[in-house]
């Protein structure tokens, strides 16, 4: 695995919403190359025969019927919103609003 370059890291920051200062972003570079590094070791492992799974040990998931049930009154679920308008939630815009 190549190392990393500066831009690359600037996009990955910048695509999660991080504000990295130059020693960060040095930091991230170094500790992501790593990472990569381990992935591509992993990926030389022989898995043939191996049947693919969910958890590494064995698990019963019962599932329930889907039976409808009465809703959680309007009121109560609001009781704790920072903010609400209507009877819903009112969260900050993160998206652009359409013009």
């Amino acid at each position: 695995m190549d190392a990393l370059t500066r831009d690359e890291v600037e996009q990955i920051a910048l695509l999660a919403r991080l504000a990295l200062d130059e020693a960060e972003l040095e930091q991230m570079r170094v500790d992501l190359t790593a990472i990569l590094g381990h992935m591509d070791a992993l990926a030389e492992v022989d898995t043939t025969g191996v049947e693919p799974m969910t958890h590494a040990v064995p698990m019963d998931l019962p599932l329930r019927a889907d039976e409808p049930a009465p809703s959680l009154p309007t009121e109560v679920a609001m009781v704790g919103a920072p903010d609400a308008s209507d009877g819903t939630f009112v969260v900050p815009n993160v998206i652009g609003r359409a013009t």
